[in-house]
């Protein structure tokens, strides 16, 4: 339907309901309930204009949808959209019969089929009864009956669920319904660790982190979240520790703790209701577009800070010299967007937002989109609603010290894994040295000694005048990011990974000075996307565990006054001893989807003309790299274009164990009179309708010396 929600639209509405009605009626009459059995309901499925989730709101006794829907989305999200219209996106009608069964006589199953809970369907007969918790599986289903349900078996075979009344004062509970034993609780909060629960709770966890991830990717207005799915949600301790992520994006997840103390140690009092944004590079933060709201988790009475939960997404447009906040050719931050430094959206409950705004519109590169930023952050917000609101509910049936505790247990666990992995290398010094494409050494020595490692980056070239520095944050998130790879395991990623490690990183590109003033401090917004790869690369070398991956994400951003697009091209994956590496790939420190082409092309003034494997362009040996990828775009329209890349000139994706090196990455502008120009890694460039912008992703290492094939004399063939 697609119609904004009116009186005039509810009148329109109005016979195609009673049609639906009669319908549902007749339907559920015809399968042996009288009409006077016969319930309806109304509902509507609304969202804001501009959100793409609705919401079902059934018709309330006042008819008014509209307070409802506002009602509702408060619920589930945590605020509302004041200024921003209601549409119908779906009208149905639900009917319900209401039929009287009669149970047969009542058999109590085998006590050992209520123990299992384990029951079979077909072996049900009328009048059994089923005491929760308990799974009746069939052929094609299986129904679950949790803790405070229990089922009836009809005299015509179907099953009832209905719920349990409440049990007696000082009966024993059963033993499901999620409730830890007393033992088990008590066993927890003198400190030790129950296996079973261990991973129960990080399952929880990590359930908990992903659902953040839906909440936001449903109630964002932007292509970058909604279609790149360019976020990341994770859970923290009450100082800050990483607890669990969802799998988002790596250069986030690592970085983000960082964040989440610097906040800690910048509000000393926080309160119940606070949330904060930021997006500062010097505190925790990776780049300036992406933007991170961080809310502190109160017990229920708003007086015990519990946990913190934070959510990063990728804001495509923050402002800048440059449509798209990636400017290639920045060099200071200023030039590189708005700077929100420890700003609070919300103030123990009261809406701040008019504040972000203006420093959205004000500041002296602003934002081109400033309503998207808001929108984005106001769903980055109900995603950290919904985490709080569910690790509460955790609290609520564990108990705090026994949810504290388990966080506490799943960092110890991933420590243990961490340093089994490192007492599984040689001890020793490990070098490795690479380049940016500038010229510029990342120079790595590893000390493994133990079960520990020390990573120090000694020797790596100064802050550079470009945009390619990095910062601590970034660092330490492609050092968490290797460990994971080292231990290979299914192990998310969280604090107890670092503590094996120390990490040296004396002032140079990886770790600029905070100047305070944001025309003082260093660029940074290459670093994030580009030098992080370079890191993973460096470490991976100095492990001797992998060959190069393409080394770079391709950023490619283009826009005018009104709105920014960003994205990050695959290529292909570095060689390893296992096997190839893979073509067409994200690697390593971004995970980010491309935008479908019929979405870019309904929403913005191109045309893709090509997305293809580039063939040929991973290194050659035992086992080859990965192949890049060719991407072509034509634009509709005159816009500015940036591109911010590595791996386009002397530094190639270095192979291993004798592998050979993958082919560098070529940027190419075709105008529209036909003529070519072949383009530098960093560059921004005016367009015109009918140019194609042509970017050849690099391709990944190979790893090891190909064996060599023997040709057969013609005298010996067939």
């Amino acid at each position: 339907m697609y119609q904004r929600l009116c009186p005039e639209t509810l009148d329109e509405l109005a016979p195609q309901v009673q049609q639906l009605t009669n319908e549902a009626i007749a339907e559920v009459v015809s399968q042996g309930v009288s009409p006077e059995q016969v319930q309806t309901r109304i509902a509507l499925d609304l969202r804001y204009e501009g959100t793409d989730a609705p919401l079902t709101v059934f018709q309330p006794q006042d008819s008014n949808y509209a307070a409802q829907f506002a009602r509702e989305h408060q619920r589930l999200y945590g605020y509302v959209h004041d200024q921003r219209a209601i549409e119908v996106v779906t009208c149905r009608v639900e009917a319900v019969g209401h039929a009287t069964h009669q149970l047969a006589a009542s058999h109590e199953l085998a006590p050992s089929q209520q123990y299992d809970g384990l029951l079979e369907r077909p072996r049900l007969r009328p009048g059994d009864r089923i005491v929760a918790p308990a799974t009746v599986v069939e052929s094609h289903a299986t129904t679950i009956v949790d803790a405070g349900w229990c089922g009836s078996v009809l005299s015509g075979g179907e099953l009832l669920l209905t719920k349990a009344a409440p049990k007696a004062a000082g009966e024993r509970a059963g033993q499901g319904g999620g409730v830890v034993p007393r033992d088990s609780r008590e066993t927890a909060v003198r400190g030790e660790v129950d296996p079973i629960l261990l991973e129960i709770f990080n399952h929880r966890f990590a359930a908990i982190a992903e659902q953040m991830g839906t909440t936001l990717r449903h109630t964002s207005s932007s292509v970058n979240v909604k279609e790149r799915l360019d976020y990341s949600c994770a859970l923290f301790t009450t100082d800050g520790a990483l607890v669990v992520n969802a799998p988002h994006i790596p250069v986030h997840l690592g970085a983000m703790a960082e964040t989440v103390r610097c906040v800690i140690a910048d509000n000393p009092n926080m309160a119940a209701g606070d949330v904060f944004v930021t997006n500062d590079p010097y505190r925790g933060g990776s780049h300036l577009p992406d933007v991170t709201v961080v809310t502190p988790v109160f017990d229920a009475t708003g007086t015990e800070l519990l946990f913190h939960v934070a959510s990063r997404a990728h804001h495509a447009e923050i402002g800048g010299i440059t449509p798209g906040s990636m400017p290639p050719d920045s060099t200071c931050l200023a030039e590189e967007g708005v700077l929100l430094r420890n700003v609070k959206a919300i103030d123990a409950g009261r809406s701040c937002l008019a504040v972000l705004r203006t420093l959205l519109e004000s500041s002296p590169y602003p934002s081109r989109a400033v309503e998207t930023n808001l929108a984005d952050i106001a769903a980055q917000i109900a995603a950290n609603q919904r985490g709080a609101r569910d690790l509460l509910k955790l609290v609520e049936r564990y108990g705090f010290p026994v949810v504290r505790n388990y966080m506490m247990f799943i960092q110890q666990a991933a420590e243990k894994k961490t340093r089994l992995a490192l007492e599984a290398l040689s001890p020793g010094k490990r070098r490795f040295v690479d380049h940016l494409d500038d010229g510029s050494p990342i120079c790595v020595e590893l000390t493994v000694s133990q079960g520990a490692m020390q990573i120090d980056f000694t020797g790596t070239g100064p802050v550079v005048r470009g945009n390619l520095n990095a910062n601590r944050a970034i660092v330490t998130a492609a050092v968490m990011y290797v460990m994971r790879l080292l231990i290979d395991e299914e192990l998310p990623l969280n604090q107890g990974i670092l503590r094996p490690v120390t990490l040296v990183l004396p002032e140079c590109l990886l770790n600029p000075p905070d100047r305070g003033d944001a025309k003082q401090c260093a660029a940074v917004v290459g670093g994030n996307v580009e030098t992080s790869q370079r890191v993973v690369d460096v470490l991976l070398g100095a492990l001797g565990i992998a060959a190069a991956s393409q080394g770079t994400m391709n950023n490619l951003l283009f826009g005018d006054h009104s709105f920014g697009y960003y994205e990050t091209i695959c290529g292909g994956a570095g060689a390893t001893a296992l096997g190839p590496g893979a073509d067409a790939i994200h690697t390593h420190m971004t995970n980010t989807r491309l935008t479908d082409p019929e979405v870019m092309e309904q929403r913005l003034p191109i045309r893709v003309q090509e997305f293809s494997i580039r063939r040929d362009s991973g290194g050659h040996g035992l086992h080859v790299g990965g192949c890049g990828v060719v991407r072509r775009i034509e634009f509709l329209r005159e816009l500015e274009l940036s591109i911010l890349s590595q791996r386009r000139g002397d530094y190639l994706p270095y192979g291993s164990a004798g592998g050979s090196t993958g082919k560098s990455g070529r940027n190419t502008i075709q105008r529209r009179d036909g003529s070519r120009q072949q383009l530098p890694g960093q560059v921004e460039l005016h367009v015109f309708p009918g140019d194609v912008i042509c970017i050849e992703t690099p391709g990944g290492g190979g790893w090891g010396v190909a064996e060599e094939v023997t040709a057969i004399p013609s005298s010996q063939q067939g």
